[in-house]
Formats: structure tokens, C-alpha cells, sequence
């Protein structure tokens, strides 16, 4: 009897085990793919008839939902899920070295597998999958463009330089908001406007249009975001500005700033920290500065700048106080990364004032950049009441006309190409950010 290839895939309904499904049937050389739910009493049968039949993958996905360390559940060594490891480890010990049978598990969480598993001869290769980098996301992009029709205007490559930290399914969701964006205005193709505004919807939600802001809290939003803007653009070392609006979002953002690197980086320098910890202020001084009282719409920058400065002081080793001593460790880098000290009490009072302080010094830093460049602060404040959301061009525009400032070679070429029809959507009307992932400098509720 002839020996069959098959693969067989254990929870498959969704995620990463659907994809692996998609790729399996497209593989030339199975004979059958085997699709089934998590059930531990079919475990002996699985093995028992792959090994009878041959060469086989299996694809075990969400392996941490029986894989998790021993004894940390209840029951002890009777819950039912410690039976289905026990189980699975007596398997894969009993596997022919000359059968051709791999078996390969994904889990979000390896950092509570119990060791066993991970052993030489289960599972003794391990492969980190982070989120993809500015080619894998132009990659991506080309995969999800596929069925879809773009405007030639539309530039993957630019737009992966756009995204940093969106996940493959961000992505995904972006090129589908897009084409349902293009779909409501009854248009054939999808414009670099569609996409714009569908990366406002991933980050920020859809524009509220019932809520409607006051003059005042209009006129102080207009103020707060425009601060960002301007301490980042008069510092070195900070990310460019993509777009300035005061158009309030669903997930409760009264305005943002966007900012997105020119290019991708993996270390931040003790500099370009404080730059940022500084732009994260700004909001709250343009608000004192202004109308000499604080509002709670920098809550959000506090916490941003507050985690920063914290890592900074514990982490990093980047405190003229502490040095190079780490404070703390990230005591879960899959789930939230949050961090837990590992100091005592006086010590953990000390990096509070450290902490403050640098968040003071960066606050006062902020405060003295926008009162010297009060007429700048008040200028653009008032052209973003009116327009409500202004392009990152717009706003370096004035920002170096007003400070004599050359334009840069790069804007000058930008400037004598055809107006796309996404920059006259922008000018028409402000178009509808989690990594993400993804503003840093929000004005919430």
C-alpha cells in the first residue's frame, strides 16, 4: 500500500493556523489535510495513523492552551489539561527517527510553556515572529493589493514607511477600509485620500460628526496639538509631522498630531528620548501658556512621557543619578511588556524624583520653545481652527516661511507635482491611530 503525505492541523478556525492551512493546500506533494478541533481524545488516534501512514506535518496552534507549565492550574497533575500534555510529550518521544513526521506549534505566549516541551527532541527550535519591518509590510501590502484596484498614485513602499508597528491584519484592515471608503463614493479605484483616511480610522476611529465642539474647547485643542507640532519641529531628533487635526474621533480623541520616522529604528538614542518626552509636553505648555490653566486632555502625553522617562531611569541606564544599574525588568514582553521593579522602598522613591524631575526639566524645555515662538504658536493655532486638519506639508509650510527657513529640495519637487486627489480631499474637508499601535500625541476626553 502506498504510503500518504498528509498534514494535519489541530485548532485551525482562525489566526495564524487558518493562514498555515491556506499555504498547506497550496503545497504540492499532500496527499490530505486534516483539519480538526482540540480534542485530547483524539490525540493517540492522530499520532497512531500518521505514523501507519507515513510522511506528515502536524500544526498544533494555541499550543500554550495545553502546553502551560505544570502544576499552575487546578487539580494538579489530574486537570485535564496536564493529561493532554502528558499525553502529547509520550507522543512525540515515541516518534520514529526515520518516519518523516514534523510537528509544528504556535502560541502568543512561550514564556509560560511548560519546559518539558522545549526540550531537545520536541520542540528544540524556536522561532520568534515580531511584528514585520518596512519591507515585510510593503510585502504584506502587495499580498492584501492584490484583488483590489489602486489609483496609480498609491505607492506601497511609501505607505509601509507610513505604517510602523501595524501587524499584517492592521494592515489588512487598512486596504479594506480603504476600498470601503473608494465603495461609498461609488469610485472603481482606491485613492491615496481613501488610504489616508482609512489609517485615521485604524488609529484614531471614525470621525464623530454628532459631537460638536465648542469655541472654546475647539479654539484650546487647536492650541494643544499645534504645540506638539511646533516643540517637535524646532527640536532635532523627533519623528516629522504627517498631520495636525482637532476632529473628534469615536475612540475618544479630540484631536492628534501624527508622526510616523522617516525610516525604521531599533534604538533610540538618550537624546531622541527626551525630544519626545518633551513633545509629550508640549500640549499641556501651550495650554498654560496660553490660557493659563492646565485641562485634562494631556492625560494620555503624561502617561506616554511618564513611561519613557521611567525606562529611562530603570532600564536604560540613561539617569545621572543611578547610572548604568537596572531598577526594573519587563516581567511580560508578550503581553503588555510592563515593567516590575526590582529595587527596594527608598530606592523606589528615588527613581519617582528622578523620574519627575526629568519630566520637568523636559516640561520647562517645551514651555521656553513655545513662548519664544509665541506668534508662531498663535498663527497656526488659528489656521488649523479654521481648516480643522491641515497636512504635515501645510504645517512645516508656514512653520519655515515664518522662521526664514530655506524649503527644503524635497518639498520643492513635492510642490510642482499635480494635486492628487487625496490632498484635495484634505483640502476640502478633514478626513475621517493603537503600535497602535500608532499616534503618539492624542488630546483626549
Amino acid at each position: 500500500m502506498k504510503k500518504k503525505n498528509i498534514a494535519i492541523v489541530t485548532g485551525a478556525s482562525s489566526g495564524l493556523g487558518k493562514e498555515f492551512v491556506k499555504l498547506l493546500s497550496a503545497k504540492k506533494g499532500l496527499d490530505e489535510i486534516w483539519i480538526i478541533s482540540r480534542n485530547e481524545e483524539k490525540l493517540k488516534k492522530i499520532i497512531k495513523n500518521v505514523s501507519d501512514d507515513g510522511n506528515a506535518i502536524i500544526f498544533i496552534d494555541e499550543i500554550d492552551a495545553v502546553g502551560r507549565q505544570r502544576g499552575a492550574g487546578m487539580g494538579g497533575g489530574h486537570d485535564e489539561r496536564e493529561q493532554t500534555l502528558n499525553q502529547l510529550l509520550v507522543e512525540m518521544d515515541g516518534f520514529d527517527e526515520n518516519t518523516n513526521i514534523i510537528v509544528i506549534a504556535a502560541t502568543n505566549r512561550p514564556d509560560i510553556l511548560d519546559n518539558a516541551l522545549l526540550r531537545p527532541g520536541r520542540f528544540d527550535r524556536q522561532i520568534y515572529i515580531n511584528a514585520p519591518d518596512v519591507r515585510g509590510r510593503e510585502q504584506i501590502l502587495k499580498v492584501h493589493a492584490k484583488n483590489k484596484q489602486l489609483e496609480p498614485e498609491v505607492d506601497l513602499k511609501t505607505l509601509a514607511k507610513r505604517t510602523p508597528g501595524f501587524t499584517g491584519a492592521d494592515l489588512q484592515n487598512l486596504l479594506n477600509e480603504a476600498a470601503l471608503l473608494a465603495a461609498r463614493k461609488n469610485k472603481e479605484k482606491i485613492s491615496m485620500g481613501d488610504i489616508d483616511n482609512s489609517i485615521d480610522r485604524v488609529i484614531a476611529g471614525i470621525e464623530k460628526k454628532s459631537k460638536v465642539l465648542t469655541d472654546e474647547d475647539k479654539e484650546l485643542t487647536s492650541y494643544h496639538e499645534v504645540g506638539h507640532a511646533l516643540v517637535s519641529a524646532l527640536q532635532k531628533n523627533t519623528e516629522p509631522v504627517q498631520k495636525i487635526t482637532i476632529v473628534p474621533r469615536t475612540m475618544g480623541a479630540l484631536g492628534y498630531t501624527l508622526q510616523t520616522p522617516e525610516e525604521e529604528k531599533y534604538l533610540e538614542t538618550k537624546d531622541e528620548l527626551l525630544a519626545k518626552i518633551t513633545t509629550y509636553m508640549a500640549g499641556r505648555a501651550a495650554e498654560v501658556l496660553v490660557f493659563e490653566s492646565a485641562t485634562s486632555g494631556a492625560a494620555n502625553d503624561i502617561e506616554q512621557a511618564t513611561k519613557i522617562a521611567r525606562a529611562m531611569v530603570t532600564m536604560y541606564g540613561m539617569s545621572d543619578k543611578f547610572g548604568m544599574m537596572c531598577l526594573a525588568t519587563v516581567e511580560n514582553q508578550y503581553l503588555d511588556g510592563r515593567a516590575g521593579l526590582i529595587c527596594g522602598e527608598d530606592t523606589a522613591g528615588q527613581i519617582d524624583k528622578e523620574v519627575l524631575t526629568i519630566i520637568n526639566e523636559s516640561y520647562e524645555t517645551a514651555m521656553n520653545m513655545l513662548r519664544e515662538n509665541r506668534d508662531v504658536l498663535d498663527h497656526i493655532s488659528e489656521y488649523l481652527y479654521e481648516k480643522e486638519t491641515i497636512t504635515g506639508k501645510e504645517f512645516m509650510k508656514i512653520f519655515r516661511e515664518m522662521k526664514g527657513i530655506p524649503e527644503e529640495e524635497s518639498d520643492k519637487k513635492d510642490s510642482l507635482m499635480p494635486e492628487t486627489e487625496g490632498a484635495k480631499q484634505d483640502e476640502a474637508k478633514a478626513p475621517e491611530q493603537t503600535i497602535a499601535p500608532a499616534t503618539d500625541d492624542m488630546f483626549e476626553e
